[in-house]
């Protein structure tokens, strides 16, 4: 065989190896990436643009949306400015600058250095006096109480079931008398809805995953018994290859009572949304309120 051919031999079984890594279906929660796709120099970027994007759903909810969702918690709950609240995955501030405009004791915490920085410098400009703290939600216990948690844009469903139980008796500890959490989730409606699948495509996403030229390649899984899925992003650039894992867990109104009852917590209402909306059982989507029980 001439040089030329084991060398091509040799790079065509490089690529199969990379493909199969691609295609691979891990078990659930087994890889957690999170972190990475949030500290990133280029990604963080990209959420911050996406965050601060008042007329889309992608890292927040629309602008219309967030004032909707404040004043509603702000009438269901009787939150002032003798209020404690935290936002934990704060990202920019959308939530806590609103609620700092109440006179409320505010705190935010985030691990993206890029959207802590950017909610810090808007809260100096406009004189608002919140306490945000760059950290990882999931190592991080102030040494306070609150009257309101919250944790908004389905970012409990992107936890494994040890990360959520460890979270939920954090909160607990973390919760005042009479105190509330909120939360959303995603549905077993939208886990119906959704479908393995494998694609690729050149600088996928606009760009998103890096300046530099690369090819995307995803890999969607579903988890049936568990109720999860899973959106695995191969990024190959030049002189790198990333893996990203963006899971999501689908609740029913139960399975997430039965979470919170295991953390000392119980489910006092249900509704579609963090606004306060009526719950509908065919929504991809839906919110609870939680208390000590």
């Amino acid at each position: 065989m001439s040089r030329f051919g084991i060398f091509h031999f040799m790079e065509s079984d490089s690529l199969f190896s990379i493909l199969e890594s691609a295609n691979e279906k891990p078990a659930a929660f087994s890889v957690y990436t999170a972190k990475e796709l949030w500290t990133d120099e280029h990604t963080s970027k990209q959420m911050l643009a996406y965050h601060l994007d008042g007329d889309i759903d992608v890292s927040s909810r629309r602008t219309g949306f967030i004032d909707d969702s404040v004043r509603w918690m702000t009438q269901c709950f009787d939150l002032s400015s003798n209020s404690r609240i935290i936002d934990f995955g704060c990202g920019p501030g959308l939530y806590t600058s609103r609620f700092a405009n109440l006179g409320a004791v505010v705190h935010g915490v985030d691990f993206s250095a890029r959207s802590i920085r950017y909610a810090r410098e808007f809260a100096d400009r406009n004189d608002l006096d919140i306490v945000y703290t760059e950290a990882d939600y999931l190592e991080y216990t102030p040494e306070a109480e609150f009257d309101l948690i919250t944790m908004i844009m389905c970012d409990y469903c992107a936890l494994s079931p040890e990360q959520r139980s460890g979270l939920l008796i954090n909160y607990r500890e973390l919760l005042s008398d009479g105190g509330r959490i909120v939360l959303d989730v995603h549905s077993l409606s939208a886990f119906a809805g959704k479908k393995e699948e494998v694609f690729y495509e050149k600088n996928q996403l606009n760009g998103f995953w890096s300046a530099e030229p690369y090819y995307g390649f995803v890999s969607s899984h579903k988890y049936d018994e568990e109720k999860v899925s899973l959106d695995k992003y191969t990024i190959i650039e030049r002189r790198r290859r990333r893996e990203v894992y963006n899971w999501f867990q689908y609740f029913t109104p139960e399975s997430l009572a039965q979470e919170a009852r295991a953390a000392g917590l119980e489910v006092e209402a249900v509704y579609a949304d963090v606004a306060g909306n009526p719950y509908d059982s065919g929504a991809t989507e839906f919110a609870v309120v939680m208390t000590k029980r």
